[in-house]
């Protein structure tokens, strides 16, 4: 994938912790079973040991993204907490998230970043996801296509 600058998106975290604390709204249907719910579990070392190796792989470029399933929505700031668990730095964290994402999808010129001339969606958080990314659990201010649908900043 790095040596054909091919962009990589892992699911760390967000999708199979989602299955695992709502097991009880699962268990039982399709094919929902408790040995599948245990290899889940054993999973998710292994999914924790590719990501650090994903990020020890030179120019391998790392972008965020949740596959986020029922239930999960609106759970996507777990995904950054997973990642830096796993060891990603939080701002490539961030980076992947934004600017990395916007490249992903050939549209580095119109979304992905802060600048004139950039269609930008803005939230602010209550603490530095830099010094702890829980922070990102914090939402306090939300604007998009320049109308604000959240403000609780100050509070």
């Amino acid at each position: 994938m790095a040596a054909h600058a091919t962009f990589f998106d892992p699911q760390v975290g967000l999708v199979i912790n989602n299955y695992l604390e709502n097991k009880a709204k699962f268990v039982g249907i399709g094919g929902y079973t408790e040995d599948g719910f245990s290899k889940m579990q054993e999973a998710l070392p292994v999914i924790a040991e590719m990501f650090k190796h994903a990020m020890t792989t030179k120019n391998l470029k790392i972008v965020f993204g949740t596959d986020a399933v029922a239930g999960a929505h609106g759970r996507n700031a777990e995904e950054f907490i997973y990642r830096v668990q796993a060891g990603q730095d939080p701002m490539d964290a961030m980076v992947a998230a934004n600017s990395r994402a916007a490249e992903s999808l050939n549209m580095q010129n119109e979304i992905g970043s802060i600048a004139p001339g950039m269609h930008a969606d803005i939230i602010a958080l209550d603490g530095d996801p830099l010094k702890n990314i829980t922070a990102v659990r914090r939402v306090v201010f939300v604007m998009k296509d320049g109308k604000v649908y959240k403000n609780q900043a100050g509070r």
